[in-house]
């Protein structure tokens, strides 16, 4: 049996209003997939600095995110163009920014 999967168009709103209800200004950027589009959650730090999440699955199956753009906070431009490059891989892909100064996902996410 597979484990019921909720549309990413209603995740995504869940999310973003529960961020932004924790004070955590969020928005959607991209709209992908309603029903089955991925998801990249864009991490805005205190410094100007973002770090772009993508969805993955942790060794166990469970649902888990990585952060595509390496450890290290990364400017703008270089986030601008690793989205851009995961939106010319998989076009129904979802894209949505928080403002995270810890750079810490504002949502229930378990990183690997």
């Amino acid at each position: 049996m597979t484990e019921a999967r909720l549309r990413t168009g209603l995740w995504a709103a869940a999310v973003i209003r529960q961020a932004n209800q924790d004070g955590h200004p969020a928005m959607v950027l991209r709209r992908g997939d309603a029903d089955a589009g991925g998801v990249l959650a864009m991490l805005l730090g205190r410094d100007g600095r973002l770090s772009v999440l993508g969805q993955t699955r942790a060794p166990d199956g469970r649902p888990a995110w990585i952060r595509g753009t390496g450890a290290d906070p990364v400017d703008q431009q270089a986030a601008d163009a690793y989205v851009a490059r995961q939106v010319n891989r998989d076009p129904d892909l979802w894209v949505l920014e928080f403002d995270a100064p810890d750079l810490m996902p504002p949502f229930e996410a378990v990183l690997i």
